[in-house]
């Protein structure tokens, strides 16, 4: 096998994303896809198990690292890092990528969230879920502002185990607010496969 390409699952199937696809979701899967297709003779794309998904469902809230923490993600993170870890044991590529998210509370590369969780208002989570994606897109900022939610440089809550699991990996942080940028840092990557 040549090179593994393991990529957040949001940056593909933009339905994950915690409050439902805006634009720049949409358009960061179609030019994630039409980059990866380019290279499609020699890399095997690895999508794992969205961890907030896997820990609270969909829709959901803006939480933050340590909010996502109280409410245990380091052992679902764990689990899915197992499962990382199994695939890349059996499957022996000779590169391994690890493309995530930029200010992902799991999947944040070099930036992660970052709040007071004692400001985390827990009725946000059934409520949020009720609302429909207009009213969801509508207020995720207003709760990003009273819950204090902030952006920081350090790895999510699944990235920080996989960095010190696969330290020779290659690590790539895709910026949906920057979509540009993102694709010429990965394709240079790519071109070093």
């Amino acid at each position: 096998m040549g090179a593994l390409i393991i990529i957040a699952p949001c940056l593909i199937s933009p339905f994950y994303v915690y409050r439902g696809p805006k634009e720049k979701e949409y358009k960061t899967s179609e030019a994630l896809l039409n980059l990866l297709s380019e290279y499609s003779d020699r890399i095997k794309l690895f999508t794992y198990p969205c961890p907030e998904y896997e820990l609270i469902g969909w829709p959901r809230p803006p939480m933050s690292k340590e909010v996502f923490m109280r409410l245990g993600m380091s052992e679902r993170a764990k689990t899915i890092s197992e499962f990382i870890g199994r695939v890349i044991a059996e499957e022996k590529p000779e590169k391994i990528v690890f493309i995530g998210v930029k200010g992902s509370p799991t999947c944040g590369v070099f930036h992660t969230t970052s709040s007071d969780p004692d400001k985390f208002d827990h009725s946000f989570l059934k409520e949020f879920h009720r609302l429909t994606k207009e009213e969801r897109i509508a207020h995720y900022t207003e709760i990003l502002k009273r819950s204090g939610f902030r952006i920081v440089k350090g790895e999510g809550i699944l990235f920080e185990i996989l960095k010190t699991k696969f330290s020779g990996a290659v690590y790539v942080e895709f910026d949906k607010d920057n979509i540009e940028e993102s694709l010429k840092r990965l394709k240079g990557v790519l071109e070093g496969l």
